[in-house]
């Protein structure tokens, strides 16, 4: 049982929603509902490959110590 719902209970559920829209507009509303799924997959994936391509911004640490590589660089040019 799933929460108080048996297999009968869905079985006729089904059998009532077939009588009403029948199979061909079921399955058009599957496959439409199928390729929305799709759709919003697809967008996911491009969404996040857009933000791996994005530069990354350095941590602080990594930013101070490039700064200071480089003042190192210019004050030896300097000195040279």
């Amino acid at each position: 049982m799933l929460g108080g719902i048996s297999i009968w209970q869905l079985l006729i559920v089904l059998a009532i929603v077939i009588m009403i829209f029948g199979t061909k507009k079921l399955r058009n509303m599957g496959s439409d509902l199928g390729g929305a799924v799709k759709g919003f997959k697809s967008a996911m994936n491009e969404k996040q490959e857009d933000k791996g391509e994005e530069k990354q911004p350095e941590s602080l640490t990594d930013q101070t110590a490039q700064k200071d590589a480089e003042f190192s660089k210019t004050k030896d040019q300097d000195k040279a």
